[in-house]
C-alpha cells in the first residue's frame, strides 16, 4: 500500500558490519518513532562485502512519498559518494522521504521548498564528507595503533599451541645433527615448517 491508496508506508533501514553486531542502538531508536520489526530492514555485512540484499528490497518497496529513517548518515553508503547517491535515488528518483534520527534537520518532509532544499542539500554534502573522513581517520589510528604495539612488542593472532613435552630434547638433537630435521618434527607432530619456526623462537636463532 502506498500514496496510490492513500497511505503513506513508514520503514527503517538498519546496517552493521560483522565486527560490530551491536544492532541494538539502531533498533532501539526506530522502535521508538514507532516503525514496527516487520517495516525495518536489516544488513549484517563484512568490511570488504558491501552487498545488501535487505537494502536493495527496501528500494523495491519503496513508493513516492513513503519515509525511511536511519540512525545516523553514514548507514546509507560507505562514502561520501555512495551516501549522496543513495540520496538522490530515495528522494529525487523514487520520491520517497528520508528522516536521519541523529540529524533532525536532514528529514525532507518538514518543507519542500527551494531554500529547504537547499540547506537539506548542503547539510547532507558537509556530514557526508566529515563521515568519510572520519572514518579514514580512525583506520589510521588503527594502523598506527598496531604499528606501535607490535614495536612494543605485542603479539596479535591467535597464541600459539603450547609446545609437545619433548620439544626441547628433540630440538636439542636435532641443533647437534643427531636427527634430521624432518625426524625431529615427526617425533613432536608438527609440520616441518612449524617445528623449524618455533624452534627458532625457542632458541633465538634460525
Amino acid at each position: 500500500m502506498n500514496i496510490e491508496s492513500g497511505i503513506i508506508r513508514t520503514y527503517g533501514y538498519v546496517r552493521v558490519s560483522s565486527r560490530d553486531q551491536n544492532e541494538d542502538r539502531q533498533l532501539i531508536a526506530l522502535h521508538e518513532l514507532g516503525v514496527s520489526d516487520g517495516d525495518i530492514f536489516m544488513d549484517k555485512q563484512s568490511g570488504k562485502d558491501f552487498n545488501r540484499p535487505q537494502y536493495q528490497k527496501l528500494l523495491s518497496m519503496l513508493k513516492k512519498r513513503d519515509v525511511v529513517y536511519v540512525k545516523s548518515i553514514d548507514r546509507l553508503g560507505r562514502n561520501y559518494e555512495e551516501i549522496l547517491e543513495q540520496w538522490r535515488i530515495i528522494t529525487k528518483k523514487i520520491g520517497a522521504d528520508i528522516v536521519v534520527i541523529d540529524m533532525p534537520i536532514l528529514d525532507t518532509r518538514t518543507d519542500r521548498n527551494l531554500m529547504a532544499t537547499f540547506i537539506c542539500d548542503t547539510v547532507l554534502s558537509v556530514l557526508s564528507f566529515v563521515a568519510e573522513n572520519e572514518r579514514g581517520n580512525i583506520k589510521q589510528r588503527q594502523a598506527e595503533g598496531i604499528a606501535a604495539a607490535k614495536a612494543r612488542g605485542v603479539r596479535f593472532g591467535r597464541p600459539p599451541k603450547p609446545l609437545p613435552e619433548n620439544f626441547p630434547s628433540v630440538c636439542q638433537r636435532w641443533k647437534a645433527g643427531k636427527i634430521t630435521g624432518l625426524a625431529a618434527a615427526a617425533e613432536c607432530g608438527m609440520p616441518m615448517s612449524t617445528f623449524r619456526y618455533r624452534a627458532a623462537q625457542e632458541t633465538g636463532s634460525p
